[in-house]
């Protein structure tokens, strides 16, 4: 069934489901689900059908001890690099297995910019927590349980920097400058559990 995206409207992605990682699923916003949820079945990253380009996105998780995956926006092909997103990190901070570098952190732009670690509010593994991605043209903010954690401007002299030490550096064209992408719930390291899935274009 095809979804109609209304403007100033959110749009639930996730139908009143809770997604758990290693699910099945290729496709989310529309009615093809498939979720596997058996021991030892082959998982993947779960994307959105639709492409965004201004948006505001919401969602809550729950994530166990050492769980390390993320939520990519503005996921698209790149004409050197492949298919990429920028990546709202989702990390067990104490626990999880990348947890070393300042912009690896929860609510970091991964590997590029690192979040305020003093506007973080973090509830432990096993609890749930709430995200909000913010993309109007080339501002971007991520929060985490309503405060923000990192506000960005793609392009700017800063973002330059931060892509330039990453292993972005040679992606083209300059990675995270794309008009508009999918959204990937990325299947990464240790289980993760979202609910509340919405999108609104701005």
């Amino acid at each position: 069934m095809e979804i109609i995206i209304r403007r100033h409207y959110y749009i639930r992605l996730d139908k009143g489901r809770r997604l758990r990682g290693n699910c099945s699923t290729r496709c989310l916003g529309n009615r093809k689900w498939r979720f596997g949820f058996k021991k030892g079945a082959k998982g993947g990253d779960i994307y959105t059908s639709d492409e965004y380009k201004d948006f505001e996105f919401t969602a809550d998780f729950n994530i166990e001890s050492g769980t390390n995956t993320g939520i990519k926006y503005l996921f698209q092909k790149y004409e050197q690099g492949g298919n990429l997103g920028c990546e709202f990190q989702i990390i067990d901070d104490v626990l999880g297995e990348d947890n070393k570098l300042p912009n690896h952190l929860l609510g970091s732009l991964y590997d590029v910019l690192p979040p305020i670690e003093a506007n973080k509010k973090i509830n432990q593994p096993g609890e749930w927590n709430s995200i909000r991605i913010l993309v109007k043209g080339n501002n971007v903010q991520h929060f985490i349980n309503g405060l923000k954690v990192l506000e960005y401007t793609r392009g700017s002299e800063e973002y330059r920097a931060g892509v330039a030490k990453s292993k972005f550096s040679k992606v083209q064209p300059l990675f995270g400058t794309v008009e508009k992408g999918r959204f990937q719930l990325q299947d990464h390291h240790g289980p993760v559990t979202y609910k509340n899935l919405k999108v609104r274009p701005l």
